[in-house]
């Protein structure tokens, strides 16, 4: 069969349906300032792979090219779970490509802007990975140099994968390479360490910056700061300081407000240590803060070792599930006759008795392991499960939270939250006011999640018509109207509210009142 794919790129062209080694481009998903991504399938070991070819404008200068191979040589060093993997680098023709893993999700850029900020346990979660996979980086000698958004992957199960290191530098001995040319942007002005801007010499601690740039991105919605130029914003990071977390989200632990900002200083030798430190910090939050709920399978940072022990542990790991695979697999064929057998067997045995119970119309033998499996799968973990159902956001995936993990008390009462907003927005409304008024009873101990309750159940009340109740929730929720943190029922409180308020009379105007302190009217 005859290669058909070109070994030159036309500006703006697209190499769908076109084959580049092993890999056949299925469809464009991307495209970078240095490199265009295809979908692709590896043909000799079937999977979907992520190809990224070097555009054709840059496929002719040196400089890119080196700036290219880079990437893959910084990513190729790095075997980590959050680090996205590189499979193979080539060329064909004048195209140079790189396949890595395809990590099929959103950037967290894209993640923010469809989601907002999100809960504790969910932000922590983000912000542990992104840190595993920076303290991986450092440990090797290995600066990222472009933290952000855009360049963190979030998949459908909750992982987080730390891509593109186009412009990763090696820092230790004899391994130092510098690629910044006139042309060439070293980083996001956005999320640029004030050492960056100055084109000073880096270390692992500029990534941290970065790091918490993002961080801040992540826990208020916006980075802390902005402008309209990149030269204005480059100036912010090295003069001003960034408006205190605790100010934009008081929700949030006093703690991982001080980490983030502790993250933000100008001066690096202010920063933490390491990623590592940082890693421990966060997991520490997480304990306490959200009920130790980071996954069990998680070695200890003491039992991590160094980097090459732990490509050793890795790679005996892999061999190990390998040879398991293959014993399952001759096991299971040696089987399978005799499974068949048992099954026909099984099957006339559950029919007879079907028969014979339905003369009594009694409920089935057996019936609850002939229903069909449960629409949400069980996690291994309640993070797990969290993040499914915030990817689902269905009142069963919800419910999954609460049934599976009754014990995780923050992750139930945060379900319970995202459950009841579900069934008020499909109309089941006895089902969210009952779900409101056991968060409303939650009691001064959890006063956010009281606030939450009553607003919930003014929310239920206005739409079932049923005005005293209505103005019994609000005058409860008054004392509590500051603790009232939850964005989304935030802003459907404030629509209704503005909607009733002439009719409320008084009450009304002092709503509204406090209503415009927080947001103004068209905000």
């Amino acid at each position: 069969m005859t290669d058909s794919t070109p070994t030159t790129l036309s500006l703006g062209a697209d190499l769908s349906g076109r084959k580049i080694g092993d890999f056949q481009l299925l469809r464009r998903v991307g495209q970078g300032a240095m490199a265009e991504v295809y979908l692709a399938e590896q043909q000799q070991l079937r999977r979907r792979v992520a190809v990224k070819v070097l555009k054709p404008e840059f496929a002719q200068d040196t400089n890119y090219i080196r700036r290219f191979e880079r990437e893959a040589q910084a990513a190729a060093a790095l075997v980590h779970a959050n680090i996205v993997q590189i499979y193979e680098v080539g060329r064909q023709g004048d195209l140079h490509y790189i396949a890595q893993e395809y990590v099929e999700g959103a950037n967290l850029r894209d993640w923010l802007i469809r989601h907002g900020p999100p809960d504790l346990p969910h932000a922590l979660s983000i912000m542990c990975q992104t840190a595993a996979a920076l303290a991986k980086a450092g440990e090797a000698g290995i600066v990222h140099r472009d933290i952000k958004p855009e360049n963190i992957l979030i998949t459908r199960q909750g992982e987080v994968k730390v891509a593109d290191f186009g412009l990763a530098h090696f820092t230790r001995e004899n391994q130092q390479t510098h690629l910044t040319q006139a042309g060439i942007t070293v980083g996001t002005p956005l999320y640029m360490s004030p050492e960056q801007v100055e084109g000073k010499p880096l270390d692992h601690r500029s990534d941290l910056y970065s790091f918490g740039v993002t961080c801040y991105h992540l826990l208020a919605g916006q980075p802390p700061f902005s402008g309209e130029t990149a030269l204005g914003v480059a100036v912010q990071h090295l003069r001003n300081e960034a408006k205190p977390l605790e100010a934009v989200r008081p929700d949030l632990p006093p703690p991982l407000c001080r980490l983030v900002h502790g993250l933000l200083a100008k001066a690096p030798q202010q920063r933490p240590g390491s990623a590592r430190a940082v890693l421990r910090e966060l997991r520490r939050l997480e304990r306490e803060c959200c009920g130790g709920a980071w996954p069990d399978e998680l070695p200890p940072l003491e039992a991590l070792g160094n980097p090459e022990q732990v490509d050793a542990r890795l790679a005996a790991t892999q061999e190990l599930g390998r040879l398991m695979a293959t014993q399952a697999l001759r096991q299971r064929r040696k089987s399978r006759r005799r499974a068949m057998w048992i099954a026909a067997m099984a099957a006339t045995v559950l029919l007879s008795l079907a028969v014979g119970l339905r003369v009594f119309e009694r409920r089935p033998l057996l019936a609850d392991a002939l229903e069909p499996a449960p629409r949400v799968p069980v996690q291994s973990n309640v993070m797990r499960q969290w993040y499914l159902a915030t990817q689902e956001g269905t009142p069963e995936a919800w419910r999954s939270v609460i049934e599976h993990f009754p014990d995780q008390r923050y992750y139930v009462d945060r379900a319970k939250q995202q459950l009841a907003l579900a069934c008020l927005q499909e109309k089941n409304l006895d089902e969210a006011r009952r779900l409101f008024e056991e968060l409303a009873d939650s009691g001064q101990t959890q006063r956010e999640l009281s606030a939450f309750g009553f607003a919930g159940c003014y929310l239920v009340a206005v739409q079932q018509g049923r005005t005293a109740e209505a103005e019994a929730a609000l005058a409860r929720l008054w004392p509590l109207r500051q603790s009232l943190q939850h964005a989304a029922m935030k802003r459907l409180l404030s629509a209704e509210l503005r909607r009733g308020a002439e009719a409320m009379g008084a009450e009304g105007v002092k709503w509204k009142r406090w209503l415009d302190e927080q947001t103004p009217p068209n905000g």
